[in-house]
């Protein structure tokens, strides 16, 4: 899937001369975390989240230093901070380095941006404007989407285990790990040792992803079994 598959087209905008208030008022009307600061020609120059608004003179949350601490702080932080505190229009508070993505990037790549860059949404463009935006909720609704349906007649215990042997071989963290699988009444039942609690944690989760499995027992020793190399 891409990012136009399941961006969201709405995208709550304002100029870069809108005042601070404003913002805070369409965030909470729109039950939204961020608007995205466009030119006349949805060209995005920026971007303001809740964060940028967590640290208020108004609400005296603006961040406080002893004088020793302001005695160490760079020029460049302190401005930062007073800017984010008292800024009252978007182009002041906003941040300007906005991590976007084109509408046919995939989804996998998105789901990267998160977690390494630690942000919650990507704004979405088309030859440079915005078309859209996709936030991690709009992942989670991806994901629902494509949840398969319950299976409609119950597996046999045989291609269960069938099933369960197929999923743990193809893995390459399950290489080496002493297993045995048993299943009886589409009750998976894992026998033997395995590397690590994480370890077993995936199994775990590999098995109760299989249809038509009821339950999942665990039978494991963390280590090795004795004699083992």
């Amino acid at each position: 899937m891409l990012a136009r598959d399941i961006m969201t087209t709405d995208v709550c905008t304002v100029g870069p001369q809108a005042g601070v208030e404003q913002i805070a008022k369409l965030l909470i009307e729109r039950n939204i975390s961020a608007v995205v600061v466009v030119d006349d020609d949805r060209h995005i120059v920026g971007l303001v989240s809740e964060g940028d608004l967590m640290r208020r003179c108004e609400t005296d949350t603006d961040r406080k230093r002893s004088r020793w601490r302001m005695l160490i702080a760079d020029n460049d932080t302190l401005a930062r901070d007073y800017r984010r505190s008292h800024a009252v229009k978007a182009h002041s508070l906003m941040s300007r380095q906005v991590i976007c993505v084109d509408e046919d990037t995939d989804l996998s790549k998105i789901a990267d941006i998160f977690e390494s860059r630690h942000i919650k949404r990507v704004p979405v463009t088309r030859e440079g404007r915005l078309v859209g935006i996709v936030s991690r909720r709009d992942l989670v609704r991806a994901f629902m989407a494509k949840t398969p349906a319950e299976p409609e007649g119950v597996a046999s215990d045989d291609l269960l285990r069938a099933e369960l042997d197929k999923r743990i071989n193809r893995e390459s963290w399950a290489g080496g790990l002493y297993l045995q699988t048993l299943v009886r009444d589409g009750v998976v039942e894992l026998f033997g040792f395995a590397h690590s609690e994480e370890h077993v944690r995936a199994l775990t989760a590999l098995a109760e992803a299989i249809p038509g499995v009821k339950r999942v027992r665990i039978n494991l020793r963390i280590g090795l079994p004795s004699g083992a190399a």
